[in-house]
């Protein structure tokens, strides 16, 4: 799962996961942040491939370091 958080003064306003496939707000600001991030298509298959891009790629070489290290 890719989840990128944004915070301001320690508090979470927006959070994008990729199993919820879109941007969710936390507080008010956050929410309507959240609305106009939503909106817009290329912002969000932009980070649905952000999944394939981290994940992915680095799935397997994170499995095989935890399998050697026990």
């Amino acid at each position: 799962e890719y989840i990128t958080s944004y915070y301001y003064n320690k508090l979470e306003l927006t959070r994008f996961s990729s199993s919820v496939g879109k941007y969710v707000g936390f507080t008010e600001y956050g929410v309507k942040i959240a609305a106009d991030w939503n909106k817009d298509a290329s912002e969000l298959s932009a980070m649905k491939a952000q999944k394939e891009v981290y994940c992915l790629h680095n799935i397997q070489i994170d499995y095989t370091a935890a399998l050697t290290k026990s």
